[in-house]
């Protein structure tokens, strides 16, 4: 769990990933549009989202994400929590590009 919440800042200070999907990680709980849990079981997963280097390469609500450290450049705000019942998405990070997108809603 340590190893997750880690990873997830690591993106959030490293500049990556709905509409465009350009996604800003906050830190605080009540600025979020979605709540999510990150997990290494894919097939407990609601979303499979891929991170991308390139903000051109994040659309429309594939699972592509591209992480800004701008919350004003967002389409998405996002909480990382450590509950799995507190998620509104379940997400399960892929290396795969072909491999992102919702699998369960």
């Amino acid at each position: 769990m340590v190893k997750q919440l880690v990873f997830a800042m690591l993106l959030a200070f490293s500049g990556f990933g709905v509409r465009a999907q350009v996604v800003y990680m906050t830190e605080n709980k009540a600025q979020a549009g979605k709540i999510i849990f990150v997990t290494d079981n894919p097939d407990e997963a609601d979303l499979w989202v891929y991170k991308t280097e390139w903000k051109s390469d994040a659309t429309a609500n594939s699972g592509i994400w591209y992480l800004t450290e701008w919350r004003s450049s967002a389409n998405l705000v996002i909480w990382v929590t450590t509950f799995k019942s507190e998620a509104d998405w379940v997400v399960y990070y892929t290396t795969g590009k072909n491999e992102a997108g919702f699998k369960r809603r």
